[in-house]
């Protein structure tokens, strides 16, 4: 219940909303109750006539109960049947009657479609709300997060949890308000009409609670498994879709066939186990009820016969009032089970929502708007767990310089230059931009700053106008369509059937992959960031592809500061100083031509890409 508690912090600001529902249910309560009470009186006229005085009737009451407020009740009800048959006789009384319990049951109705009305709206603006902040963390999660959790864990998380939390938890909302309610005032009635028999019928209800919940414990536990498994089934989903040319190269088909079958006859076991526990809730309640109930015909028929006063017709209506707690006690048992189910699902939420970030803007952090002098690392080192990537790396760059990083892979390129950016913060040492500490910067600030186009151009399933925008934000078509000009990506865009509002497909499948890096480098064109950070843009294209994409970077290049990720040594000969890593640790520096007269590991490189 604490977890859950959590969720309904979402409550809080619909308190509205909560009173007219509490209110709602209440009113169709009582309007229950109303017309199943004037069953005993309207029975008492009509197969007793000849209890039609008020001292009978102040009798029959003290004998069925000793409370003052309950013989008042009793008593009002019985004499104003009375009244109308003594006026108007059994069958206008009887008409009249019918009319006043179709009213009641009009109303009751009414109230309780309203409370759904007040309920639905804020049930599913709680689940907008968790949604959307699950989506928002995500996207302030650092990228090391992403590196160590699976893909379709996090969609399922997103997506399924949130279903279940949706089916499991927000759908008993209603169950956990509305049956208590209905419980204690049925209750209530029951203990004015004879507290001897609540008493004894109390005595049953927490041994059936009890039983129930014992058998729902485990319940909980499975639950979070399925999930996990559920999790596990989607990326191997993901996986092939994403995979499948592959897939179909290597006729691996029955290999992933293999594998997806083997979790989803995993999760068909475990669901099994699931709902033989879940669909245990219903019948093992209503056979709880029956037998209390039949505890109750005993008991109360004992009372009614042994001549206490406790009349027949009262009985019936306490019968009656009884069938009235009967389902929502079922509810409840259901609700628990449905509780422990999302309760699990609950749990993985959370500990999305509760993911340490641990790239933190700290508080008075400084603005940072322009580059001016240079990016200085200052014996850096980094860290993967217990991997040590980067190892006392100093390093300057100058302002409108262009550095190379070269190496083999796994040399730590890409990771020294994800943490100009703060895509990670370094264990030991400080990086400077201009002589201020980048942990010292305004996160949004610092990354305005630069730009960057990857080996894998990353395109989002939208228009090729709406992806050289990105993170833009307000540019005008002249300006997009010049980035594309200076990208060389304008005339192939042209010559699209719907130009710059053509779709460019999940990842950008509907584009070849220099067309994606061309848009790429467009929308680091449209950026128009000091600092240009390339990472092996061209590493992956054909030879014409390569020439087009590089003429591109070498526009975009101009009067910027660049730092280039190599793999194609021809590409960076040019630079004003090459860096050679090797294991973490900076190995070479200098010219293409110094290093190349220094016979040590670029000279290598050079020498192995030329034999290739």
């Amino acid at each position: 219940m604490k977890k859950i508690s959590g969720l309904l912090k979402y409550l809080l600001d619909y308190k509205s909303k909560i009173a007219m529902y509490f209110l709602s249910n209440l009113l169709g309560i009582l309007f229950g109750m109303f017309s199943i009470t004037l069953l005993a009186p309207v029975l008492q006229v009509l197969f007793r006539p000849g209890s039609s005085n008020n001292n009978t009737v102040a009798t029959q009451a003290n004998t069925v109960t000793e409370a003052k407020h309950g013989i008042d009740v009793l008593k009002t009800a019985t004499t104003f049947v009375q009244d109308l048959v003594k006026n108007n006789g059994p069958l206008t009384a009887l008409a009249y009657i019918c009319i006043a319990v179709i009213v009641f049951t009009v109303l009751k109705n009414f109230f309780l479609y309203m409370s759904l009305m007040f309920l639905n709206p804020l049930r599913n603006a709680i689940l907008r709300r968790l949604r959307d902040d699950m989506f928002t963390k995500t996207l302030s999660l650092p990228i090391g997060f992403f590196t160590e959790e699976r893909k379709g864990d996090l969609m399922s998380r997103m997506t399924n949890d949130i279903n279940e939390v949706e089916l499991s938890i927000m759908g008993v909302l209603e169950v956990f308000i509305r049956e208590p309610l209905t419980i204690l005032f049925y209750l209530t009635g029951m203990v004015i009409m004879n507290y001897q028999l609540t008493l004894f019928l109390l005595f049953f209800l927490p041994v059936a609670g009890l039983i129930i919940g014992k058998i729902s414990k485990s319940l909980r536990k499975e639950s979070n498994i399925a999930q996990e498994q559920l999790s596990s089934m989607l990326g191997i989903i993901d996986e092939t879709l994403v995979g499948m040319r592959v897939v179909k190269a290597f006729s691996a088909e029955r290999h992933q066939h293999l594998r997806f079958m083997k979790m989803n006859n995993i999760l068909f076991r475990t669901r099994n186990r699931i709902a033989v526990r879940k669909e245990l809730a219903s019948p093992l309640s209503e056979t709880m009820g029956v037998l209390v109930v039949a505890v109750i015909l005993w008991f109360g028929g004992k009372l009614v016969l042994s001549g206490s006063g406790f009349g027949g017709e009262w009985f019936l209506t306490y019968i009656v009032f009884f069938t009235q707690i009967i389902n929502p006690f079922k509810n409840l048992s259901s609700a628990f089970y449905n509780v422990q189910k999302g309760t699990a699902a609950l749990n993985r939420m959370e500990q999305l929502l509760h993911a340490e970030n641990n790239i933190k803007e700290i508080k008075n952090a400084h603005s940072i708007t322009t580059f001016n002098d240079c990016i200085e690392f200052k014996n850096v080192e980094f860290a993967y767990g217990d991997k040590l990537i980067l190892k006392g790396i100093d390093l300057k760059i100058k302002k409108g310089k262009t550095i190379a990083l070269v190496g083999a892979s796994g040399a730590g390129k890409s990771t020294l230059v994800d943490l100009i950016p703060r895509f990670h913060d370094v264990n030991n040492g400080e990086i400077l931009i201009d002589g201020l500490n980048v942990k010292d910067c305004k996160l949004d600030d610092l990354r305005k700053l630069m730009g960057v186009v990857s080996q894998d151009p990353i395109l989002f399933n939208d228009t090729i106008y709406n992806n050289i925008i990105l993170g833009t934000g307000g540019a005008t078509p002249d300006r997009v369509k010049a980035a594309a000009v200076v990208a060389h990506a304008d005339d192939f865009i042209n010559k699209k059937t719907d130009g710059y509002q053509t779709i460019a497909g999940d990842r950008g499948a509907r584009l070849s992959g220099g067309e994606r890096q061309r848009i790429t480098i467009a929308r680091a064109v449209l950026k128009n960031p000091p600092i240009l950070i390339l990472d092996e843009a061209t590493s992956s294209l054909d030879t014409e592809s390569e020439r087009i994409v590089q003429e591109a970077i070498n526009k975009l290049m101009q009067n910027r500061t660049c730092i280039v990720i190599a793999h194609r040594l021809s590409t960076v000969q040019y630079a004003d100083e090459i860096i050679v890593l090797e294991n973490g640790k900076v190995v070479e520096r200098g010219t293409h031509n110094e290093l190349l007269n220094t016979e040590g590991k670029y000279k290598k490189l050079v020498e192995m890409q030329q034999v290739k």
